[in-house]
């Protein structure tokens, strides 16, 4: 707020659209409002959420004159970004400097459908009339360098988890240049939570145990679950400032400060440190407020902040469609009817001219508005059938990946039963070869074992007979192995480490280990 505004209002009310909170500030002091009213002195400011907004960067040739500038960041926002032309967009941007592009000026745009403003604030607006102020949620964290709450220099890395919507934003030496929303609401960390955990859990319970339990020292059936799904939240995040620092040049982040919307035990820019390894802190600055209540998000201590800056120390980026009505003389509205009076007592003159063009205006307003919403309309519609032929993908996908298992049991049982064919009668013949062949050398058998091994990263594959020899005399041992070794040396390779002798039975013994090559 510059200092003229200052001066005009007596206190500020700051909204939150998705979850249709008010507070209200007056002198140092924040109070919640539970039934906001219309005060003519108030000054009211909101924000929008990043998933609400298109966020990119466009580069303009400084050939550019000033008063050309908006449409022709309008033109190339639709060029660039294949916008919608039968959508009438909202547009706001910001300027950036970037000293290895001299011949352009630089601006981070931000697009939104005037129809989507008008669905987040109508209940608002019919409580208070007015809205001064709708910024892009991202934007706000400038007011945190503007009031050196964070006085370090460097990039710096904001993350907050919302109810409907949680946000990645990066300042690089106090300046915005990135943000993102990804898909960790607390709603959608609800719906990932109820499938790790296998059940439904109410989401009033979910977020109870967000809010008061303290994941160190808890011992609640949900902490391995939290503790996952924490896990896979900061590895996307990861995963995402891996993807900026290498786009952006970013040498390194200096600190992360993440919090949530909540009130909670668990401290969660530890874990955040922990997971990123990049220094982390929570939200908890000085905001400079006195506050009755136990807990308020701290995006109503940010724009109340934002209110109190003056226009050099902010970004000037208003969505606002409920804009104050000047006073009466510097109304169009105004300055028609004293025209129009003045007309009537000079001479009367032209007024029915001036109706019928009030009327044909209005009427061509109404006519293109129809024509909107009906274009409009046909969008969602066909969004939605893209949406649900998506789906219809993703079954034939998984169904395709379920027919693929069935079709590798399958194929793995055939080989089991071709290798039991197969190599069981291989085994059978090998031992009647054998056993005769001992029976003419006079050489009894006592044990016979087999064992195989399939290869491995630490061992060969083999498949190895083990036989329990017994005979009168060491040499109808040894005489068994050279004719064995002799006759079957391409196929098996044999081997005994000793032939023993045992006085009282008066027989050898050996181990004749036989390897299938």
């Amino acid at each position: 707020m510059s200092k003229k505004e200052q001066h005009s209002f007596s206190s500020v009310l700051s909204i939150n659209p998705y979850k249709n909170s008010y507070v209200l500030s007056t002198a140092s002091s924040l109070n919640v409002v539970t039934t906001p009213i219309y005060n003519k002195d108030q000054y009211v400011i909101s924000y929008l959420n990043t998933k609400s907004f298109i966020n990119s960067q466009i580069a303009i040739s400084k050939n550019i004159p000033q008063e050309d500038l908006y449409d022709a960041i309008y033109n190339k926002a639709y060029d660039e970004l294949g916008l919608d032309q039968a959508i009438l967009y909202q547009i706001e941007y910001i300027e950036t400097f970037n000293k290895l592009d001299e011949a352009n000026r630089n601006f981070h745009v931000f697009i939104i459908d005037p129809m989507t403003v008008g669905d987040a604030f109508k209940g608002a607006v019919d409580k208070i009339k007015y809205i001064d102020y709708i910024i892009p949620s991202p934007l706000l964290l400038k007011s945190l360098y503007s009031k050196d709450l964070i006085e370090d220099s460097g990039v710096h890395c904001f993350i907050y988890f919302q109810e409907n919507d949680t946000f990645i934003t990066i300042y690089n030496e106090k300046e915005f240049i990135y943000t993102k929303s990804i898909n960790y609401s607390f709603a959608q960390m609800h719906e990932r939570f109820c499938e790790l955990c296998g059940e439904m859990v109410e989401y009033e319970d979910f977020i109870n145990f967000l809010s008061s339990e303290d994941l160190k020292t808890t011992d609640s059936n949900y902490k391995t679950f939290i503790i996952k799904l924490y896990k896979e939240i900061f590895a996307n995040i990861n995963d995402i400032l891996t993807y900026v620092k290498r786009a952006l040049n970013i040498e390194k982040i200096e600190c992360i400060y993440i919090d949530t919307q909540l009130p909670s035990i668990t401290k969660i820019y530890e874990m955040a440190e922990v997971e990123l390894g990049i220094k982390s802190s929570s939200f908890n600055f000085n905001y400079g407020f006195i506050s009755n209540d136990s807990h308020i998000d701290h995006f109503h201590a940010l724009m109340h902040i934002y209110s109190t800056l003056a226009q050099k120390d902010r970004y000037e980026c208003n969505f606002t469609l409920y804009h104050r009505p000047p006073k009466f003389a510097q109304r169009e509205s105004g300055r028609a009817i004293l025209i129009s009076v003045a007309a009537l007592v000079l001479a009367f003159i032209y007024p029915v001219l001036y109706w019928t063009l009030t009327y044909a205006q209005t009427l061509q307003y109404k006519l293109l508005e129809e024509e909107y919403r009906n274009v409009h309309n046909i969008k969602t519609t066909r969004e939605a059938i893209i949406k649900n032929k998506e789906a219809e993908k993703d079954k034939v996908y998984k169904l395709v990946e379920h027919e693929k298992e069935e079709y590798s049991s399958k194929k793995n049982t055939l080989i089991k039963i071709h290798d039991v064919k197969v190599n069981y009668p291989m085994k059978a013949d090998l031992l009647q070869i054998l056993t005769k062949d001992f029976n003419t050398f006079n050489v009894n058998l006592e044990t016979a074992f087999y064992s195989e091994q399939e290869k491995s990263e630490k061992s060969e594959a083999y498949k190895e007979f083990k036989f329990g020899l017994v005979s009168s005399n060491d040499k109808k041992i040894t005489d068994l192995i050279k004719y064995l070794t002799k006759t079957y040396g391409d196929k098996f390779h044999f081997s005994i480490n000793e032939i023993s002798y045992n006085v009282d039975e008066k027989l050898y013994f050996g181990e004749l280990k036989v390897n299938l090559i």
